[in-house]
């Protein structure tokens, strides 16, 4: 059974990192010496710190000892050997964000509360109850649960483990709350309120349902104006430029004369007006990245709705959800939502994101209630006539 060896090596550029070696056998029988990076000093501030943190990969690499190494694996080393194989730089399997947002969830949530327990000592309910004590949205909650079910996973795919007991564990991701919606005098009122820059940004939002990480990828090069669409070619998620969400996500979104009109007076003030040059540039960084999305809400779009009046906690998917609302309620074919919001399946479009808003629901009811009731008829003859027959 090989122990490996650990040495703390410097690094240029950033903290210290902790190097793992060991070495194995080739097919042809020759000796062949590995080498990985586990984490910097400041993950591991001990050799046993990064020692602990290794024996997950010391449980692969000695595959005749697995079994028994896996009767004392912990949560947190399972974390650590997800993280270093799953959630590394060189890993494709996962976008950006969601690595970041693995990492938070197991750094915040489930290594501080379940670390230190062996992997078989998870119990399903015991998870379920914890879950249900967290001060998290259900939403949150559900996430946290099929973030275990994928460490539990991982650790059944390299033999690690056995079983996955997180597979019976219930939690539901219903939202507690209606998600918030605008009305078109609402937005119609912000816009108003708002400079050229946010105006641009929430007329483009709201008129063409891109996602937060869609419209700060935008470049000039991405939009043609003569023939009326914006291409959709890259996304950017906490200031890392990536490819967009699915392969739906890609498809050309229609451009309106209004929106084109802002745009093109947009770009006419803007210093950044080559075709590679970011539509929305960062002031701060000179156009070299685009501007921040969460910065240009807290500072500019909520204090302009607070201003005019609208009391409603605005977020950049509140006005996907909007469009897709508004979408429903002026009848457009379902398959047209589901091409104009590019989502993979029509599901999403009709289940997640379109509610009926309040006039529909009205016009709906006098719809049905006419079936029944013609107009000229009178309901009390109805009771009178119901009266009769008991």
């Amino acid at each position: 059974m090989q122990r490996g060896s650990l040495i703390r090596k410097n690094h240029k550029q950033g903290p210290d990192v902790w190097q793992f070696r060991w070495s194995e056998k080739s097919p042809a029988g020759r000796r062949v010496y590995r080498k990985r990076v586990i984490g910097t000093v400041e993950q591991y501030p001990s050799e046993d710190a990064a020692r602990r943190a290794v024996l997950g990969l010391l449980a692969e690499i000695n595959s005749g000892d697995r079994r028994m190494l896996s009767n004392s694996m912990t949560v947190s080393q399972l974390s650590d050997h997800f993280e270093q194989r799953e959630l590394g730089r060189d890993n494709t399997w996962r976008s950006y964000a969601t690595k970041k947002s693995y990492h938070t969830y197991l750094k915040r949530w489930i290594v501080p509360h379940w670390g230190e327990y062996g992997l078989f000592q998870i119990r399903t309910v015991e998870v379920e109850s914890w879950l249900r004590r967290l001060p998290l949205a259900k939403s949150s909650c559900a996430k946290l649960r099929n973030l275990m079910s994928v460490l539990f996973n991982h650790a059944c795919r390299y033999e690690l483990f056995d079983r996955n007991p997180i597979r019976f564990v219930r939690q539901s991701a219903k939202r507690r709350t209606a998600p918030t919606l605008l009305a078109p005098i609402e937005i119609k009122m912000l816009v108003e309120g708002l400079g050229l820059r946010e105006r641009t940004l929430v007329l483009l939002a709201a008129s063409t349902g891109l996602r937060q990480s869609e419209l700060f990828g935008l470049k000039w090069g991405d939009i043609d104006f003569a023939a009326g669409v914006i291409n959709v070619t890259r996304s950017v998620v906490y200031g890392v430029v990536g490819p967009c969400k699915t392969e739906s996500s890609q498809k050309p979104v229609p451009l309106h004369p209004l929106l084109a009109e802002n745009l093109a007076q947009w770009r006419e003030g803007s210093l950044n007006r080559k075709s590679e040059d970011w539509v929305f540039p960062s002031r701060r960084y000179r156009g070299r990245k685009p501007c921040w999305g969460h910065a240009v809400l807290r500072r500019y779009i909520r204090p302009a709705a607070k201003n005019q009046g609208i009391e409603k906690r605005i977020g950049w998917h509140t006005f996907r959800r909007t469009y897709a609302t508004l979408l429903r309620s002026v009848g457009t074919e379902f398959k047209v939502m589901q091409e104009l919001m590019r989502h993979s399946s029509l599901r999403s479009t009709l289940d997640i994101y379109a509610q009926a808003i309040t006039p529909a629901k009205h016009a709906a009811q006098a719809a049905v209630v006419s079936l029944m009731f013609p107009p000229g008829s009178s309901t009390a003859a109805v009771s009178d006539s119901a009266e009769n027959v008991t």
